[in-house]
């Protein structure tokens, strides 16, 4: 084979010498860094592989409770009526039921499930205690209240007591095993227990 005009043999040898040199050098240097890229590459598909597991233990934002919030004890217009004039949201807690008769509580041994006190902006209050008693608790509190003054009723397969006091009215009403305590203090919105009562017994 004819040569190529121009070329220079002896330059092509130290061209491709020092070639070689800077790839031998190259490759010197990333030695160290082998191991820390197996490293990441390892992490990386340990990461991938795990990922699904986690996602599927992850704890849910939905957690039930039984205790409920107040505002599920009430509807949307009568929630609307009273946050506005309490200027937000009651006091929730779960303080035992007021009630001007000791032996009421003694009696029924309520389960607290929330007690929601409202305080008007400007005047007026009113606190409600929802609890669980047992199924007969009906015929024992009206037992208990008409002794000590109060005016009781039916209300469904229940009773419904009341009294006036000084600066209101206490109305205990108990049916189905749930007591509802409420004392109302220079402020009843209409129907109050009525708008209640699908929240408490569907």
């Amino acid at each position: 084979m004819a040569r190529i005009g121009g070329r220079n043999s002896a330059v092509a040898w130290v061209v491709g010498l020092g070639c070689a040199a800077v790839v031998g050098v190259l490759v010197v240097l990333a030695i160290p860094a082998i191991p820390a890229s197996v490293q990441l590459m390892g992490d990386t598909l340990r990461a991938a592989a795990s990922a699904p597991e986690a996602a599927g233990t992850a704890p849910s934002d939905d957690v039930e409770t039984a205790t409920p919030v107040c505002r599920g004890l009430y509807t949307e217009a009568l929630w609307a009526a009273l946050t506005q004039r309490a200027g937000g949201d009651p006091v929730q807690d779960t303080a035992p039921p007021t009630t001007s008769v000791e032996s009421l509580a003694t009696a029924l041994a309520p389960q607290v499930r929330v007690t929601c006190a409202f305080a008007g902006t400007n005047t007026g209050h009113i606190v409600t205690t929802v609890s669980d008693v047992s199924p007969d608790a009906a015929a024992v509190a009206r037992a208990t209240l008409e002794t000590n003054g109060f005016g009781c009723t039916g209300f469904g397969d229940g009773i419904r007591c009341e009294r006036a006091t000084a600066d209101g009215v206490e109305e205990q009403v108990v049916r189905a095993g749930v007591w509802v305590s409420n004392v109302f203090t220079g402020w009843r919105p209409d129907r109050y227990l009525e708008r209640m009562g699908p929240q408490l017994w569907p």
